[in-house]
């Protein structure tokens, strides 16, 4: 069977395909001599659910999101909190500057994102599923404090929005580190090449996201509760669901700044498809539910599985 998607247009991209193209292709490698199955277009489209939601989430805290309809997504499928459109700048009202500018170029970049995945994929692309930015943050928040934190709001401000798009950011370099062993073209200007270059792009995002939610560590959210004990919360519930490894930090590691997420060896962590499956759906071994109330566009049973 011919590959379902151009390789060359794909690389043509370079870099502007988003972190999670490449969450679903962390299945076992294949023997010596044994050709990998072609799961391209199941990879892809897997990509392109994560890429509406995150595209989503940014769009919606710039007061952008009517924008993810020009690129084959539906805004009238985002749930968002009560009185918040997300559209035509009723977005987040930022306090800092430097905040407004990182969720507009992150939007931006999300967008794109979007707009790429589905041009490769064509008349293969996946609809946007339903996507809840509203119950599903209620639920992340209260489960991650253990009660504490109720209503929580990721457009209520800025800290917020910080922790809000610190559940996502992590998960995407994780999921990108464990796809790059099962790439096989190494060749120069190849799928392993731009594989590392996506990967070093959503990093930096990662830890601009680290970085300045370190800068307020001591901020109290709650009267028991600073910015870096909410932070930890959300590394611990993260790792509480993707599984037995321990592949998540927070922000304070001995007391010291952790801006950098990564293993005794300096090294990133690794996930798998399932072990994001059950971050997105806040629970394990689910198909739907979380941010995906409804489940993803498309059948991904066979790399869930792996």
């Amino acid at each position: 069977m011919s590959n379902p998607l151009n390789r060359r247009k794909f690389l043509g991209a370079a870099g502007a395909v988003g972190v999670t193209t490449a969450l679903a292709s962390c299945a076992p490698a294949m023997g010596m001599g044994e050709a990998k199955p072609n799961l391209d277009a199941t990879i892809f489209n897997f990509a392109l659910n994560l890429e509406y939601l995150e595209a989503a989430f940014y769009l919606a805290a710039v007061g952008r999101l009517e924008e993810l309809d020009s690129v084959g997504g539906n805004s009238s499928k985002v749930i968002l909190p009560a009185g918040f459109t997300g559209k035509n700048g009723d977005g987040v009202k930022f306090q800092s500057a430097d905040v407004r500018a990182y969720a507009n170029e992150v939007a931006t970049d999300e967008l794109n994102h979007v707009r790429i995945i589905r041009k490769v994929l064509g008349f293969g692309a996946v609809a946007q599923p339903t996507l809840d930015l509203g119950p599903a943050f209620l639920a992340a928040g209260s489960a991650a404090s253990g009660g504490a934190i109720t209503g929580f709001n990721p457009f209520a401000n800025d800290l917020f929005f910080l922790h809000g798009a610190f559940i996502f950011e992590d998960v995407g370099v994780s999921a990108y580190k464990g796809a790059a062993r099962l790439l096989s073209d190494t060749s120069a200007g190849g799928n392993l090449e731009n594989a590392a270059g996506i990967l070093a792009v959503e990093a930096y995002h990662a830890g601009m996201i680290r970085t300045l939610l370190y800068q307020q560590r001591d901020t109290q959210v709650t009267p028991a509760l600073k910015v870096s004990d909410v932070v930890q919360a959300i590394s611990n519930l993260r790792d509480s669901v993707d599984g037995a490894t321990d592949v998540d930090q927070g922000i304070l590691e001995n007391g010291a700044a952790n801006i950098v997420l990564a293993d005794s060896n300096g090294i990133a962590y690794s996930r798998t498809p399932r072990q994001v499956g059950n971050i997105v759906f806040l629970a394990v071994d689910a198909v739907k539910g979380g941010f995906y109330p409804d489940g993803l566009s498309g059948d991904f049973s066979k790399i869930l599985a792996l």
